[in-house]
């Protein structure tokens, strides 16, 4: 997360010139989804926001700040969840143009931004409640999930080769955007492309998958393998986080004696279990404390 959030920081250069730009380094052809006034908002939105929390989160995770600078992990915690939440807004807005914008993949993205956005909310409603042990593992769940952005990007690569030695997969493109990729006027996309001499720069045009052929078909194999890598990256992170946290119960243990004492200090009426906890709203057996530290 940290490295990816530093090479990304060029991104903040949105729609500049400069070869690190975002405008220069996105997907192929994916800058011409962009260029309506509500799109690039959106995506000027996400990338502000979401470069930034990615990697002021890695601090959250150094146990020598967790426990030496309490201040410092509780601010940074708020301005996280705050740029997660703006970014969000962002990526909710581009959801529609956003990795090809297919269909499957409009909802990976929104499955997305619902289970960090929920997990976040939940972490914070937690740390209201000093229920420690569940603001870890919701915080968890939140930084886990927000790492799908990179993992999709692996499997993207390594699908986009497969479907190119693999004959029969097209994707959708416009004449407009086949037009942007080479810098070319409508004219002489259609000695490409006939379908697209009826000058209209909406005009769909199948075009084969293949990421050793021309940009479009580049552009092809990444956007058409996009929904399934959304998929399949979302799954492994959503199992990953949750075997992480099965072995993990010593430490959950060990944090959920600590919120019983300090709800005892505040004087709450269940502690151990003021936050939202299993025994609390479910059928678990009523926790009880074991070792009070």
């Amino acid at each position: 997360m940290l490295g990816f959030s530093l090479a990304r920081i060029p991104f903040l250069n949105i729609s500049g010139d400069a070869s690190s730009s975002f405008k220069n380094k996105t997907l192929p052809g994916e800058w011409y989804n962009y260029t309506p006034g509500r799109y690039l908002i959106g995506i000027s939105l996400h990338l502000v926001t979401i470069i930034p929390a990615g990697f002021l989160m890695i601090f959250q995770f150094v146990p020598i700040i967790r426990y030496k600078a309490i201040l410092f992990h509780r601010v940074n915690g708020y301005i996280i969840i705050l740029l997660v939440l703006l970014g969000n807004a962002g990526a909710a807005m581009i959801a529609p143009r956003a990795f090809g914008g297919t269909i499957t993949s409009q909802a990976a993205v929104w499955i997305l931004i619902a289970i960090t956005t929920t997990s976040m909310v939940l972490a914070y409603v937690n740390i209201k409640k000093l229920q420690i042990e569940q603001h870890r593992a919701w915080m968890l769940r939140a930084m886990f999930y927000l790492g799908t952005i990179i993992t999709v990007r692996l499997i993207m690569i390594i699908s986009a080769q497969i479907m190119s030695i693999s004959p029969g997969f097209y994707g959708i493109k416009s004449c407009g955007q086949i037009a942007f990729m080479h810098s070319e006027s409508l004219e002489a996309t259609s000695l490409r492309y006939s379908v697209c001499a009826t000058g209209d720069a909406t005009t769909k045009v199948a075009v084969p998958a293949k990421f050793g052929g021309e940009i479009e078909n580049i552009a092809a194999a990444l956007t058409e393998s996009a929904g399934m890598a959304l998929w399949l990256a979302l799954v492994l992170h959503l199992v990953g986080v949750e075997i992480y946290l099965a072995l993990t119960p010593k430490e959950n243990e060990r944090l959920r004696n600590v919120s019983y004492v300090r709800q005892m200090e505040a004087g709450y009426k269940n502690p151990g279990r003021a936050g939202l906890t299993a025994d609390r709203l479910g059928d678990a057996e009523i926790w009880i404390p074991k070792v009070i530290e």
